[in-house]
């Protein structure tokens, strides 16, 4: 014999069905035991650092939940004039609301080591881009080591032998072609 579970509702029903019985005060305490319950609060936190290139980061991203519907987070970036941007904020039931730090720190500057390692690199680079100008127009390959030359010269020896036995090929397919037509000429 199979057993089947049923829900309190469809017991009352069949109840309400089978007596008669007036259940109409049993409807409201039927809809409270059935209704959802809310989910628990489901906190976060989450935090990101990107840029456009390896290495270089130029916006940031965290943001905390308590998982009551109250978001709180910062995010920075580098404006056009190479600032640093942070925006804090808070977003709950009311809105977003964001706050900017107007407070923005210079970029630090060079010591003298850093700075005098700059300039060298900044001459360095103008040479080299001044060599590069004055060889436009040649074209400087690089010399071959032992390795290369001789898979060259190996690569240059099968050449000439496959090209020799292709033009032997060639002769005798003409030859033979001539020979057949000669065949066919003196048939007529």
């Amino acid at each position: 014999m199979k057993s089947i579970l049923l829900s309190p509702f469809a017991l009352l029903i069949m109840l309400h069905v089978t007596t008669g019985a007036d259940l109409q005060h049993v409807h409201e305490y039927v809809e409270e035991e059935i209704a959802t319950p809310q989910p628990p609060p489901r906190p976060y936190a989450f935090g990101y650092a990107a840029g456009r290139y390896p290495g270089h980061i130029d916006r940031t991203h965290s943001e905390v939940s308590d998982g009551s519907g109250v978001v709180q987070g910062s995010y920075s970036y580098v404006d056009p004039k190479h600032k640093i941007r942070t925006v804090e904020y808070i977003a709950d039931r009311e809105g977003f609301h964001p706050v900017l730090n107007e407070h923005v720190p210079d970029l630090p500057s060079d010591t003298p080591a850093v700075a005098a390692a700059k300039q060298k690199h900044l001459q360095r680079y103008a040479a080299i881009a001044q060599s590069h100008k004055a060889s436009q127009g040649r074209v400087i390959v690089p010399l071959d080591t032992r390795t290369v030359e001789y898979a060259k010269q190996k690569h240059l020896a099968l050449y000439q032998q496959i090209a020799a036995e292709h033009a032997q090929q060639a002769a005798e397919l003409e030859q033979l072609k001539r020979a057949q037509g000669n065949d066919v000429d003196e048939q007529y």
